[in-house]
């Protein structure tokens, strides 16, 4: 538990974008390695399955937050309108949020 603690608090400061998190991604996943960790071990070879968009994640101060979060919103209120009215009602439910 201990190791566990240590490499998510190791791993927290990286959600800060900035130009040395590549480095930093890099000495982390070789850490998380060396650790008898195994499922930090897939979460790593995840990070690493798309590591460009992970670098980029990490290094790029451009998020889509604000996007996903208005898509999640439109479908909660799709969701909760299933099978209670048409089209129009959903468009105006929309518009009005």
């Amino acid at each position: 538990m201990t190791d566990l603690t240590a490499s998510v608090r190791d791993f927290a400061p990286l959600l800060t974008p900035d130009e040395t998190n590549t480095q930093a991604l890099t000495s982390w996943i070789a850490r998380v390695r060396a650790a008898d960790l195994p499922f930090l071990h897939s979460y790593a070879t995840g990070l690493e399955r798309d590591r460009a968009a992970v670098d980029a994640a990490l290094t790029l101060p451009w998020h889509n937050g604000r996007t996903e979060g208005v898509n999640h919103k439109i479908k909660l209120t799709k969701r909760q309108m299933y099978g209670r009215a048409g089209f129009p009602l959903l468009r105006h439910r929309i518009l009005l949020s």
